[in-house]
């Protein structure tokens, strides 16, 4: 049936095809990366909440390259770990600013690790946003697309009628029916797309709430070294 279709109809057949071919891919893909991003995200939980030595778990979450927690606190640690405790001499000690001074590097201290997080944040979300768009454009488009090709292979079946004079069952039921495929392939495309989309923001939303949670906590951390730090 279908290859008695026109080119027109072919063209849309083979672009729905496409269009579900690659959704499929993203979703596998997606899907497995999403996984092992929330078990290691939980992974990282675990060592954040037993281990008070943080150069532990630095060391251990270099092994959790899916989790956005562990590369959140990758990269606002290694900024810790590589900042510089500032010197004071007697005469700044006896001067009237010295407790002010302090106070100002250990708020700038910790205002500086907390645009880094949100920094973080916000491109790991855009990682875990990657492709996302191709799911949603299947999902609204190939309905379209495949009621392009319906319409296009009624017009053609009422054309055929027109030609022959006739206009039985057995005339207008083929016509109809090839034009009737483009738009279940173009449901066959855009239904697990948007599911599989859906799914995966809902995903996406979950690890946003512990991305906001373990930024809360790490900066109640970087508060308490920087009270140690300059006060």
């Amino acid at each position: 049936m279908v290859m008695r279709s026109g080119p027109v109809a072919r063209l849309v057949l083979l672009i729905l095809i496409g269009f579900s071919i690659i959704s499929w891919a993203i979703i596998f893909q997606k899907f497995r990366f999403f996984r092992k991003a929330s078990k290691e995200s939980d992974r990282f939980n675990e060592l954040f909440n037993e281990n008070r030595n943080m150069a532990v778990v630095y060391a251990s979450s270099k092994k959790l390259r899916h989790s956005p927690l562990a590369r959140m606190f990758l990269s606002a640690y290694g900024e810790i770990s590589r900042g510089h405790q500032p010197s004071f001499n007697d005469r700044d000690e006896l001067s009237l600013g010295y407790l002010e001074k302090k106070e100002e590097l250990a708020v700038d201290y910790v205002q500086k690790i907390t645009r880094l997080l949100n920094r973080v944040s916000n491109q790991e979300v855009g990682r875990l946003e990657k492709m996302l768009g191709f799911l949603a454009t299947t999902g609204s488009a190939t309905p379209f697309i495949g009621l392009f090709g319906t319409v296009w292979g009624v017009m053609n079946a009422f054309q055929g009628i027109g030609a022959r004079g006739s206009a039985n069952i057995a005339t207008v039921a083929p016509g109809i029916s090839e034009a009737l495929i483009a738009t279940a392939a173009g449901l066959a495309a855009a239904i697990p797309a948007v599911i599989a989309y859906n799914y995966f923001v809902n995903q996406i939303k979950v690890l946003a709430t512990a991305m906001d949670d373990f930024s809360s906590r790490f900066i109640d951390y970087t508060e308490r070294e920087a009270a140690k730090r300059f006060l």
